[in-house]
């Protein structure tokens, strides 16, 4: 129902923009969230945005350099990421929160199909 899109492989300092569509469900009512899990590790939080795209939040790894958008008429989120590293490779995903329509970082339920990204040196 989730399906991100956008990723690739860039050099460090590049620019990608990743989009997340949902078919079969409207997603303007839910928060929004984007997760990721490099290699090896965990999946982490990465950002997030409210329903109405006026509260977003962001992990400290990411402040400054991703920004989190909605537009709720086209049904999609995106997440545009600067000055990337290579830390920053991973899987990302998009995930949204039926429960509600702020940012609850522990209460995402509903998960899309991953994008890679990978940042090379």
């Amino acid at each position: 129902q989730l399906q991100a899109s956008g990723g690739g492989l860039v050099q460090a300092g590049a620019s990608l923009r990743l989009s997340c569509a949902a078919s079969g469900r409207t997603l303007s009512s839910y928060a929004m969230g984007w997760f990721r899990r490099p290699p090896g590790k965990e999946r982490e939080f990465v950002a997030g945005i409210s329903w109405s795209g006026g509260s977003t939040y962001y992990a400290d790894s990411v402040k400054g350099r991703f920004t989190i958008s909605r537009d709720n008429a086209k049904n999609t989120v995106y997440l545009r990421m600067n000055s990337l590293k290579p830390e920053d490779t991973a899987v990302y995903h998009c995930a949204a929160d039926t429960t509600g329509s702020n940012v609850v970082v522990s209460r995402y339920n509903v998960w899309g199909r991953g994008t890679l990204v990978t940042v090379s040196s």
